[in-house]
């Protein structure tokens, strides 16, 4: 099989796996007897070298040394290491094989990376999301690589006749420098197949200090595929017999057909099929529409353009932005919320011997994820059983119903587990979108209807109207201020929104510990909710994109309250160095946090004055495990252009895996949240969204996207993600700096709303 073909390692997977990489090959003009039967007799000379559980003889038959799950050794000396989880642009499959590559030892020249098949039994949950495949996966993937170099040098001391404490390996050898000797990893695949497992005790990592691989920059892997235009992503999915689906949905969520012209649709050119489906009422998997199956996307899509439906709206949103605006902002005036999620014993009587009292309130709106590939998913039914590739942050059964399309598949299609099939598709662009799987259920449905492989595709216009969005929210903030200017009372009321009249919907949620609370004396954080049908998900850095926001550009206000330098002032709040939560390695420590501010001012000459309409912003927070502090240098022209003139970020997220994608998933999470704060919102008016597109959906324009300067922190703590790490700091950095520059304080998202324009 060659290298660059996704493979599995179990039979059933094998075949399963190939079967997908030969219709991905485009074999339109083969007949489908033709087309089974060279599925077959490749795989079958596959299975030998693959499966999993072969003994020792097949093994070294099929010239393979396979020791674990993500570890492929040839006798050619090639190298294959199988990254686990989706890649959806954060970099991963290139950033956990070199973990693998670090501990085995190897070349990467020799390394090729295939794509694990979805098997949550070999691998453990396969999904992207949370910032979490480098921490959740780190001691698994090194132990890996470790069992692989082991069994190496095991099999070369055996080879010749030494101890294997006087081996070393390096560049895909193994060598023994008493003598001279050296082999190669694939002159030694025979012996080593035979070998049993090592004992975890003789198991050996390596230190920081021995990485040859881990902190460099690599490209990843896909690079030539994409600007090649290879078919990579899921939209790029091409089988035999092929048809094409649009599906439409009521508006308003919640709306089902009442009437639709079917009739004049089935007769329209391209057309051959359009049937009502009446969902199962969850959002997350398939609401009520019509799906339109045709020869071609454009038949489809202009047969979607001719649709006439009857909505039946009596159970549909009628969500209003601007009421529930105003709901809000009467619970504001509030200062505690419904539901105490933290609270001082007398706080109240603190606020009242402060020597300063500040209060303010904060809001932002709805926004998309806007991924640049809209969401699709190609799926085929065959008997009882189905088969599906999906650009989808979770392909297995991870996250259950919340996420996860399996429960739909089994509990409302009725597929037996054993015969769901689903492919991993590199996803262009997710920010958390691709975590909700209605996609993926709408796709299957259709095609459960229809003897052919279907692939349903989303417009624009559909990914925004039936987004998961992001939750918009409100703080009503209070801070006071002792004679020194220190900061010793602290409230929260937050507001934000429920779909069940109980939880806040996904991505609208606070803790009783969010940052700063319990850096002060006297705290407290509380929450209203109300009531919600919108969709809401989780947006890439939930939760923390838009509270640092809030409470970053408030502890702005605080210092300037104080009289006291910004920088000073955060450094004050965190005191010294500890970690907030003891014995929590992944909780925020304070000097970690005091460490990239300080990094970040030195690089952005903080205090240094700037002319007049141009000053600095500062900005910190702790997200997934990560320290991020970011500063923005602004100008203000006429008092309404803006211009962000350069950001300069300071990043501790531990060992670094691969610096090149660190560093691109830091300037991508900046530009990503500056495009949000800048100019993005969804207004809801009668349960509906009233953008539609890029014309009245605005998104940063590489013209005015920053220069960004990353400095990381190297460090011997355990690697902690980053695709969502720098997204929270950005938005109060930028507003801090604009009230720097122009005394003009920005309380509300998107800039634009308050008549800025961006240069």
């Amino acid at each position: 099989m060659p290298p660059g073909r996704q493979t599995g390692s179990s039979s059933a997977s094998v075949v399963s796996e190939f079967n997908a990489q030969i219709r991905e090959k485009q074999y339109s003009g083969m007949s489908r007897r033709k087309f089974l039967n060279l599925s077959a007799a490749s795989a079958g000379g596959l299975l030998l070298g693959f499966y999993l559980d072969s003994s020792s003889e097949d093994l070294a038959a099929a010239h393979h040394f396979q020791p674990n799950a993500f570890i492929n050794i040839r006798r050619d000396g090639a190298i294959w290491i199988y990254s686990k989880n989706p890649e959806v642009g954060q970099g991963v499959k290139t950033s956990l094989p070199m973990i693998v590559a670090e501990e085995l030892d190897a070349a990467w020249h020799d390394v090729t990376v295939l794509q694990a098949p979805v098997d949550a039994e070999k691998y453990g949950p396969q999904f992207a999301g949370r910032s979490s495949a480098i921490p959740d996966n780190w001691d698994m993937l090194r132990r890996a690589g470790a069992i692989a170099r082991t069994m190496l040098v095991t099999a070369a001391a055996q080879e010749w006749g030494v101890a294997a404490a006087d081996c070393s390996t390096a560049n895909s050898e193994v060598q023994h420098e008493a003598s001279g000797r050296r082999i190669g990893y694939g002159e030694l695949v025979d012996i080593a197949a035979a070998l049993p497992l090592p004992d975890a005790a003789a198991i050996r990592l390596k230190g920081r200090n021995q990485y040859k691989l881990l902190g460099t920059r690599i490209p990843s892997v896909d690079n030539e595929k994409i600007v090649t235009g290879t078919p990579l992503f899921g939209i790029d999915t091409r089988l035999p017999g092929m048809l094409y689906a649009v599906y439409e949905k009521c508006a308003a969520v919640g709306g089902r057909v009442a009437a639709a012209n079917l009739e004049t649709i089935r007769a329209m050119p391209g057309v051959k099929h359009a049937f009502v489906l009446p969902g199962n009422g969850k959002v997350n998997q398939l609401m009520p529409g019509i799906a339109i199956v045709a020869d071609s996307t454009w038949a489809a899509l202009r047969a979607k353009s001719s649709l006439k439906v009857d909505w039946d709206e009596s159970a549909a949103s009628n969500d209003s932005w601007a009421e529930l605006s105003t709901k809000a902002r009467n619970l504001a005036r509030n200062p505690r919320g419904e539901r105490l999620l933290h609270t001082s014993p007398g706080i109240e009587r603190a606020f009242e011997s402060t020597a300063k009292n500040l209060s303010a309130c904060y809001e932002y709106p709805f926004v998309a994820h806007v991924t640049m590939e809209p969401q699709n998913c190609t799926a085929w039914k065959t008997g009882d059983s189905i088969e599906i590739w999906a650009p989808t942050q979770i392909p297995g059964s991870w996250g259950g119903e919340r996420f996860s399309a399996f429960p739909f598949l089994i509990e409302d299609l009725g597929f037996a587990r054993e015969n769901i099939t689903v492919h991993m598709r590199r996803a262009g662009g997710a920010f958390g979108r691709r975590l909700y799987n209605d996609f993926v259920c709408e796709a299957a449905a259709i095609a459960s209807r229809v003897d052919a492989p279907v692939q349903l595709v989303w417009t624009r216009e559909d990914d925004i109207a039936h987004d998961h969005c992001r939750a918009g929210g409100f703080h009503a903030l209070r801070g006071g201020l002792d004679e020194n200017g220190t900061l010793v009372a602290f409230t929260d009321h937050f507001i934000s929104f429920t779909a069940d009249g109980t939880n806040p919907v996904d991505g609208g949620a606070i803790t009783g510990d969010e940052f700063p609370a319990t850096l002060i004396a006297k705290s407290e954080i509380s929450q209203s909710l109300l009531p919600l049908q919108t969709p809401c998900g989780l947006w890439r850095a939930p939760g923390s994109n838009v509270i640092a926001f809030a409470v970053q550009s408030f502890l702005h206000e605080l210092s300037v309250e104080a009289g006291i330098d910004h920088l000073d002032f955060l450094i004050d709040l965190l005191g010294p160095a500890r970690w907030l939560k003891p014995g929590d390695a992944r909780s925020l420590h304070t000097g970690r946090a005091a460490h990239v501010i300080r990094l970040a001012a030195e690089k952005a000459r903080w205090g240094v004055k700037r002319e007049e309409g141009r000053a600095l912003g500062l900005a910190f927070w702790f997200s997934h495990s990560a320290h991020v502090a970011e500063i923005v240098d602004v100008s203000v022209r006429n008092e309404r252009y803006v211009t962000v003139n350069g950001v300069y970020a300071a990043v501790d997220i531990g060992q670094i895996i691969n610096r090149s994608g660190a560093e691109s998933q830091v300037e991508g999470a900046i530009v990503d949240g500056l495009s949000a704060f800048l100019m993005q919102q969804l207004t809801i008016e009668d349960g509906r969204i009233q953008q539609s597109n890029f014309d009245n959906y605005k998104i940063l324009r590489m013209s005015a996207a920053p220069p960004v300067e990353v400095h990381f922190i190297e460090s011997d703590f355990p690697p902690t993600g980053l695709g969502e790490p720098a997204v929270p700091p950005i938005a109060p950095a930028v507003a801090n700096a604009i009230f720097s520059a122009t005394g003009r304080r920005i309380r509300s998202m998107p800039l634009a709303a308050h008549g800025f324009r961006v240069q």
